[in-house]
C-alpha cells in the first residue's frame, strides 16, 4: 500500500490523526462488515449493493489517503468543491458523483468531469444537463431526486410528480436514468427513516412499470446506511463513517436541510 508523501498540518492531525491512511482503512473496514451484516439480513449478495464515498468537507490532501485506502469513487455536494478538488488530484484516478443540490448555472462545470448526478429534481435542469452534454458529445449517468420525507425544507420532485418528470426526461437523450434518489429525515429513529426508503422503493416499482431505465435506489447514509440496504438501496451515500464526524453542520451541505 503506498503511502501519500503528504504533510499533515495541526488542524489534519486534529481530525484525522497522525496516520488517516490507518483511520480510513480501518473505517472502511468497518463499513464494509456493516455492509455485509445487512445484506445477509435480508438474503442480498454482496455485489448488489454499490458503496458511494462522500469525501466532503475532506481536504483534497487527505483524499490522497482514501485514494491509497482503495477508495476510488469520490461523491460530493457542491459542485465548486468538487471542481478544486479534481483540479488538485488530477494524476489519481478517481470517479467523480454530485450527490447534492445543482444550481442551474453550475451545469456547466459539472458537465465536464461528473460521472454521475445523484440530485436531478427539475425539467429544467434536466433540459439544460442535456443541452451542454450535447455539446460537450458526453453522457451522464442520473438520478432523480425524490422528496419522500414530506419535509418542505428537502430538495426532491413530490411522489406524484415522478410520472410525469419521468416522460419528459425521455426527450433527454444525454441522460441516462439509472435510479430514484432519497434523503430519509435526519433522525436516529429508524422508526422514522424507514417509511422514506419504503415510500422510494415503492415509487421505484411503479416507475420502473412506466419507465424500465429506473431500476436502483440511492439512499442510505453513515447513520441508516444499514436499514436502507434492508429495505432496497442499491448505493448507499456514506461519508462520516469512512472519514470521520465534519466540523461543518449537514444544512451547510443539505441546503434547507
Amino acid at each position: 500500500m503506498h503511502v501519500p508523501s503528504v504533510s499533515l498540518t495541526a488542524e489534519d492531525i486534529t481530525r484525522f490523526g497522525p496516520d488517516p491512511l490507518a483511520l480510513f482503512s480501518r473505517n472502511l473496514a468497518s463499513v464494509e462488515e456493516r455492509i455485509l451484516r445487512a445484506c445477509a439480513r435480508t438474503g442480498r449478495p454482496r455485489e448488489t449493493v454499490r458503496l458511494l464515498p462522500i469525501t466532503k468537507t475532506v481536504p483534497a490532501h487527505i483524499l490522497r489517503f482514501a485514494h491509497a485506502a482503495g477508495i476510488r469513487d469520490f461523491g460530493e455536494n457542491k459542485i465548486q468543491e468538487a471542481v478544486a478538488k479534481r483540479a488538485e488530484l488530477a494524476d489519481l484516478d478517481i470517479g467523480w458523483s454530485i450527490v447534492g443540490h445543482l444550481q442551474t448555472n453550475k451545469v456547466k462545470y459539472l458537465t465536464r468531469f461528473a460521472r454521475e448526478f445523484h440530485a436531478l429534481d427539475s425539467v429544467r435542469l434536466a433540459e439544460m444537463l442535456d443541452a451542454r452534454l450535447d455539446r460537450e458529445d458526453r453522457s451522464l449517468d442520473v438520478y432523480v431526486q425524490v422528496n419522500t420525507s414530506g419535509e418542505e425544507s428537502k430538495y426532491g420532485l413530490q411522489p406524484d410528480e415522478l410520472l410525469p418528470f419521468l416522460d419528459e426526461l425521455r426527450r433527454c437523450r444525454r441522460l441516462k436514468p439509472r435510479g430514484l434518489m432519497t434523503l430519509a429525515v435526519f433522525s436516529t429513529d429508524l422508526d422514522k427513516v424507514r417509511p422514506c426508503f419504503d415510500r422510494l422503493r415503492d415509487l421505484r416499482d411503479t416507475a420502473g412499470r412506466h419507465d424500465p431505465a429506473i431500476r436502483e435506489l440511492s439512499m442510505g447514509m453513515s447513520n441508516d446506511f444499514e436499514e436502507a440496504i434492508v429495505q432496497g438501496a442499491d448505493v448507499v451515500r456514506v461519508g462520516e463513517a469512512i472519514f470521520g464526524k465534519r466540523s461543518t453542520p449537514d444544512g451547510h451541505y443539505w441546503p434547507k436541510a
